[in-house]
């Protein structure tokens, strides 16, 4: 028998949304401030999932310039209905998120393209998901927070009829819920709606998406309620565990129907790694869900998020597994690769000397908000490896290397720049937007090629150079990396680890990239 194993996607893959199409299954989760947005996954077993592509790879879908760290995509929806496929959002540009723009984008094939985004107006709140009926009427559902003076601490969850072609809100909202499963509930919100049975079911996430984060649900006969609460809730949290419990933070979840029958949800939670640290951020995992009284069951043997279950009775998919080293010799960076916001200018280069990443300095350092250049790839395991060799020419005051990253105000650079007409490398720690310089060497002047390792080991990083082929040097041990998490830097992302290049007039090659996990 296989087993399927958790997180079904590792690292930085929060809020996740999945549907299913004739035995394929399609899941999407949030991206917050980069770029391109959205990653879609498929699968044909729910075991094994490949990313095929992301549905806003466009700037005239996705303009992220002065979107601050943990802004950006928030909760996505994923839904099939009549041909296409859809995906809802909600772009945040501000803290009380007021100014919102909420929009959905279409494609016919998943893996796109998909189209350019039709915004709903009047559409308040975040996380929108919209519901296709049994007669195919489409409704959005979302969240608001309807008191202005009061922006942290009431929500509603809120339903209205939608014009799906046009994008637009028709007759008038209907509040569902205005509170979760207990009264004055933190945070209900990622609402999903399904019509199983003869019973409508609300599906949310409350308590916030820290410790304290729960799935409850409610059903109603009717589409606008009212809506009964399940005696059970929360039907799924951690909430009721220690804070370094092996897997915590459940909540925001999803529910599907397989081919055989069998019902699965997803879910985001987080592995915390080595003390209440959670660098690889809010991961996607899955559980199999029974029914009992016509309410659903989660992970029904043990009530609890497991780390393996046996894998849902489908065909195997043979899924070919990710090369661990990028040689950069494709015409674009490949599906993992991120970019910080959406790019402004062409700063990257795979063709310029082939066989290699090449990146262009620009006046926006790592150190600003904004654009930088720079490429970056999740870090999915505890520990892990991130190797590259790079060669750059750096004029006076500029500066390449690898990086550990959380945001311009947190991350952990190993820095090559040229100062005083002297090229140094130095291991740098960035903590509350102060750089701290941890150690530094001199290289010779001519130094060519310059081999950079970053070795994760839970929430330590230690940095490793080499000017020659057969060996490298200690740049740095046991950087402490435990400010690459929510409960240093706040915000809703995880840890990356990338390549960058900084300051006018520099360019660095990179000859490759690999990336091994070592759990």
């Amino acid at each position: 028998m296989s087993t399927l194993r958790n997180p079904i996607l590792p690292g930085f893959y929060p809020d996740p949304s999945v549907c299913a199409v004739d035995g394929h299954y399609y899941l999407v989760t949030s991206t917050f401030e980069f770029f391109p947005g959205v990653p879609v996954f498929h699968s044909t077993d729910f075991v094994h999932w490949e990313q095929i592509g992301h549905c806003l790879t466009r700037p005239e879908q996705l303009e992220l310039a002065g979107v601050r760290a943990s802004q950006g995509i928030y909760a996505s929806t994923i839904r099939y209905h009549d041909g296409l496929f859809y995906m809802i959002t909600t772009l945040v540009q501000d803290p009380p998120y007021w100014g919102n723009v909420n929009f959905y984008v279409t494609a016919a094939d998943p893996a796109g393209p998909w189209s350019d985004p039709v915004v709903i107006e009047g559409a308040q709140g975040i996380d929108p998901t919209i519901f296709f009926d049994d007669d195919g009427t489409a409704y959005y559902l979302g969240n608001l927070r309807p008191y202005p003076d009061r922006p942290s601490s009431a929500r509603h969850i809120w339903i209205q009829k939608l014009d799906i072609a046009a994008g637009r809100l028709l007759d008038e909202p209907h509040v569902l819920l205005t509170d979760g499963a207990v009264h004055n509930a933190h945070t209900p919100e990622g609402p999903h709606i399904y019509h199983i049975n003869g019973w409508y079911y609300l599906l949310i996430a409350e308590g916030g998406t820290s410790h304290d984060h729960a799935i409850s649900i409610f059903r109603s006969r009717e589409l606008f309620g009212p809506y009964e609460c399940n005696p059970r809730n929360p039907i799924c949290t951690h909430r009721t565990m220690r804070r370094p419990a092996a897997i915590h933070s459940v909540g925001h979840s999803d529910l599907v129907r397989l081919a055989n029958g069998q019902w699965w949800a997803v879910m985001l939670a987080s592995r915390p790694d080595g003390g209440d640290y959670r660098i690889l951020g809010r991961e996607t995992f899955a559980v199999p869900v029974c029914w009992e009284d016509e309410w659903p069951v989660y992970s029904p043997e043990t009530g609890r998020v497991e780390f393996s279950y046996p894998a849902p009775d489908l065909p195997p998919m043979k899924l070919v597994p990710e090369a661990a080293c990028d040689h950069f010799d494709a015409l674009e960076p490949g599906l993992a690769w991120n970019h910080l916001r959406t790019p402004e200018g062409q700063y990257w280069s795979l063709t310029e000397r082939p066989g290699y990443l090449r990146l262009y300095g620009k006046k926006n350092t790592v150190c600003e908000q904004g654009n930088p250049a720079m490429l970056l790839r999740r870090q999915q395991h505890m520990c892990a490896d991130g190797r590259t060799v790079l060669e750059a020419e750096l004029p006076e005051g500029t500066q390449a290397g690898m990086i550990a990253w959380m945001n311009e105000n947190y991350h952990l650079r190993a820095e090559l720049a040229r100062r005083d007409g002297t090229l140094i490398l130095s291991a740098v720690r960035r903590f509350a937007g102060a750089d701290e310089e941890l150690a530094s060497v001199v290289l010779p002047e001519g130094t060519g090629k310059v081999r950079l390792l970053l070795e994760a080991e839970y929430q330590f990083y230690n940095l490793y150079y080499g000017t020659d082929p057969d060996r490298y040097k200690v740049l740095r041990l046991h950087c402490d990396g435990s400010h690459l998490c929510r409960e240093a830097a706040g915000g809703f992302t995880g840890t990356y680890l990338g390549l960058y290049c900084q300051g006018e007039g520099a360019h660095c090659d990179f000859d490759y990239f690999e990336y091994k996990g070592k759990e």
